[in-house]
């Protein structure tokens, strides 16, 4: 059967189907890991199509007399493997030319594509605002050669819309166990002080990690956090049952605004480089193994409070009194996260992985300069925080841990009910 449609033009008909909720077959959850998989493919099969328009000298179904001789005859499917995963790509068959067409980027026995670049092209691409020598060089290092203005043009303004809709897209079906919230400065316009872009992500009661904004906050306070939560609300997520964030003023009263039957976690790194800046450099290590053997060892919430105090206590005897202070101030906030299930203790209590995730635009950053605009350093942050997340291991719940869950959600529940009849 003859094909009238081109295989990238497929692919963005998939891309429509799964953002419209057409692909019965992909979960709430994962719709944002499957864009991102069609984008990589997307990327490819474009980069693909323009070399065999470029070998031809002509555009499909474009005659001219001045072309090199040869025919489009079809496609083969050619699998690569990718740190993300196969792609399946489809590369043309050409007939009657003067020798055969070899694709630059699937040569014979290359069936593995290095993954850092493939991302770097990617990301790259979501940011409409590069250079189109920026996105060319990116091009280059992923293996794909020249790829010209118009399609490097047409991938970015296409890409950039992906992410709209990603901003869009509702939330009433994901029932999160924990919301993480951090922040990053970056400077988001070719002039001016740097300005805060906020990040919220979560875990599931099904285990998953999901990414759910990415905005400008100017300058992380309060009102940018409530309009950041806001947002969400009216995109339809329920409320979580535990906030993870760092102990910033505006970012605290903006949960307890938001969610106020939520349990509400200090990230326990941030307050630790808290201390340890409060203390000499001789003592710092040894200050840091006892506060991280007081979280571990600890069996409930109560417990770990105990030891946190009497770390604040030895702090005092050794006269570190603002190290101690700095310990006490929110010591409760610190050890929240032991309700939940203690298996998982190391997730709950800290924004790591999103500071990692956020360490790796800043990493960008630096080789971009400064952004054109909001949008393009928006677009960046969320290409970089969805491949990060989506890609990292889903926390597996056993059925006490669920039970156990189900039972703060129940107490949560119980207690908004009260403040409701209350008032």
């Amino acid at each position: 059967m003859r094909r009238t449609l081109l295989p990238s033009v497929v692919i963005e008909k998939e891309i429509d189907a799964l953002l419209a909720g057409e692909r019965v077959d992909v979960d709430g959850l994962e719709v944002v890991s499957e864009v991102g998989r069609l984008g990589v493919r997307l990327v490819l099969q474009r980069a693909v199509e323009e070399e065999v328009d470029e070998w031809l000298g002509r555009a499909r179904y474009e005659r001219r007399a001045e072309a090199a001789p040869g025919k489009r005859n079809g496609y083969r499917p050619w699998r690569v493997q990718t740190g993300e995963g196969a792609v399946v790509v489809e590369v043309s068959q050409v007939r009657d030319a003067c020798a055969p067409f070899t694709s630059r980027l699937f040569r014979r026995r290359k069936r593995f594509l290095a993954s850092e670049p493939l991302k770097a092209l990617v990301i790259g691409a979501f940011v409409r605002g590069l250079s189109m020598r920026d996105v060319e060089s990116l091009c280059e290092e992923a293996g794909l050669g020249q790829v010209s203005k118009s399609t490097a043009s047409r991938l970015c303004r296409e890409l950039k819309e992906r992410f709209q809709a990603f901003r869009e897209r509702d939330l009433s079906d994901i029932r999160l166990v924990c919301l993480f919230l951090d922040a990053i400065f970056l400077p988001v316009r070719p002039s001016g002080a740097k300005e805060g872009v906020l990040c919220a992500w979560g875990i599931s009661e099904q285990g998953e990690r999901v990414l759910l904004d990415v905005c400008l906050g100017m300058r992380e306070a309060e009102e940018d956090w409530l309009c950041l939560g806001r947002a969400l609300t009216r995109r339809g997520l329920p409320a979580p049952l535990l906030v993870v964030g760092d102990g910033a003023p505006g970012l605290v009263n903006a949960i307890e605004q938001l969610w106020p039957e939520a349990d509400r976690q200090r990230c326990t790194v941030h307050r630790l480089r808290n201390v340890l800046a409060k203390l000499p450099e001789a003592e710092r290590e040894r200050v840091e193994a006892a506060y991280w053997r007081a979280l571990d060892e600890a069996t409930s919430q109560t417990d770990g409070e105990r030891r946190l105090r009497a770390l604040v206590g030895e702090l005092t005897d050794a006269g570190y009194s603002a190290a101690a202070a700095c310990l006490a101030d929110d010591l409760g906030a610190l050890t929240v996260h032991l309700r939940y299930p203690l298996k998982h203790r190391r997730v709950w209590r800290s924004t790591n992985l999103l500071e990692r995730s956020l360490g790796e635009v800043k990493r960008r950053t630096k080789a971009i300069g400064r952004f054109p605009g909001e949008t393009s350093c928006l677009s960046l942050c969320w290409a970089v925080l969805d491949l990060v997340i989506a890609g990292a291991n889903r926390v597996r719940f056993d059925d006490l841990e669920r039970q156990q869950i189900a039972r703060i959600a129940t107490e949560q529940n119980r207690d908004e009910e009260q403040e409701v009849v209350a008032a």
